[in-house]
């Protein structure tokens, strides 16, 4: 032998080339698998996209060659199994992000977040947020910015999570109630432009903040695995709720659907902001609890973050508890309501819901299966808490992302 490489077989290069092309179609599908968890392996990706195990080669090595994930051809076996492990198929680390950011009342963030769901960096929580929601959002936009230029990473878009709905195909933050912003604020519209104006690759996308912490939680967290999944959580006011069927959020015909902050649980409760009285939104969120315990809300920290703190450590003060089980089953009555309505196969509670569920996960689950036809007759549905920190902002990048999970080559070209 003289070292050098045989020469290819005759008709060796052109099909190679050949399954590549019939793997491209494959590409998103198979990117999604890796990005979501569900494809660890080539063995389970040449499964899950049915095709042969040349095919599923072909295709993780493009995306590889794409920089979005990472194929590990030498993977050491497991103690006591037989025969060859399968490659793993990781997203790349060091590979391209997006740009996330999100404005609640207390505040706002903006972070670079990878494939799956891997936040990168992050800014600090900023408190003050203006009236004049362009001034929010370019500063959200510049610290990002500053954030892309330090870790030196391609971004593929931005994506936003606001305390709103947003309708569309506008883009427009039809009620920021827990905001000074005035109601109908092109939101994306300003968004993008300021996404423009910094230079920053990729399209902007804007969003309801429930809505993507259903996202981000069904892709990455308590939700994964659900085919009908229902996530309801108070963040720092308020209430919010959002639908994931087949993997796809439920926007609604203008996506304004599950606006579950303006169910009435208490008929005779405080004034709402929506103009009804009792509404989940003012019946079951930080404050009401805070007012409910007697506490004027301090400087120190939000609001969510003084409700979640008082029901970890003092949950055995009987006025701490009083107020908790109260507010559990105004939010357990309306969670029955929307289990006879919706029938989800699993629930999942975020911000303060998902502390006063660790509190006291009995109470809630009886309230709900107690005033849910579905509950008496067959069982409630799992009800857990979400697991992923700043699934808002996760949620916000998987916006982004979406593009090139429906086209890598077209996203990224």
């Amino acid at each position: 032998m003289d070292g050098k490489a045989a020469p290819k077989a005759a008709g060796e290069g052109t099909t190679a080339r050949a399954r590549l092309d019939r793997g491209r179609g494959a590409l998103g599908p198979a990117l999604e698998l890796v990005h979501t968890g569900r494809a660890p392996t080539r063995a389970v990706l040449t499964a899950e996209l049915g095709v042969t195990r040349a095919t599923a080669g072909a295709v993780a090595a493009e995306l590889e060659a794409l920089g979005l994930i990472r194929v590990d051809a030498h993977p050491g076996a497991a103690a006591g199994s037989q025969g060859r492990p399968s490659h793993r198929l990781e997203v790349a680390e060091e590979g391209p992000v997006a740009l996330a950011a999100q404005v609640h009342s207390d505040g706002w963030r903006a972070a670079l977040v990878g494939l799956g769901g891997r936040i990168v960096a992050t800014t600090p929580a900023c408190e003050i947020v203006d009236a004049d929601p362009a001034k929010v959002l370019g500063s959200v936009v510049d610290a990002g910015a500053e954030l892309l230029a330090e870790t030196g990473r391609r971004c593929v878009g931005s994506g936003l999570a606001v305390p709103s709905a947003v309708a569309e195909p506008a883009g427009l933050a039809l009620n920021p109630l827990h905001l000074a912003w005035p109601a109908g604020a092109p939101v994306r519209e300003i968004f993008a432009e300021r996404v423009r104006a910094a230079g920053i690759a990729g399209p902007a996308f804007a969003a309801n903040d429930v809505n993507l912490a259903a996202l981000a939680e069904h892709r990455h967290g308590a939700g994964r695995g659900s085919r009908d999944l229902l996530c309801v959580a108070t963040g720092h006011r308020g209430v919010g709720g959002a639908l994931v069927l087949d993997g796809r959020l439920h926007m609604g015909s203008s996506g304004l659907a599950l606006e579950v902050g303006h169910l009435t649980v208490n008929p005779e409760g405080r004034p709402c902001h929506c103009g009804s009285r009792g509404c989940l939104d003012v019946e079951a969120d930080p404050r009401a609890f805070l007012t409910a315990v007697g506490r004027d809300p301090g400087p120190e920290g939000s609001l969510l973050q003084q409700a979640n703190e008082l029901i970890r450590t003092q949950y055995d003060d009987p006025g701490v508890r009083t107020a908790a089980e109260a507010i559990i089953d105004r939010l357990g009555l309306g969670l029955a309501g929307l289990v006879n309505i919706l029938n989800p196969d699993r629930i999942i509670l975020g911000g303060m819901h998902r502390a006063l569920l660790d509190a006291d996960p009995d109470r809630l689950r009886a309230v709900v299966a107690d005033r849910s036809l579905w509950g008496r007759q067959s069982g409630v549905a799992p009800i857990l808490a979400c697991t992923l920190d700043h699934n808002s902002l996760v949620g916000a990048a998987e916006l982004a992302w979406q593009p090139v999970l429906d086209d890598p080559l077209g996203a990224l070209a």
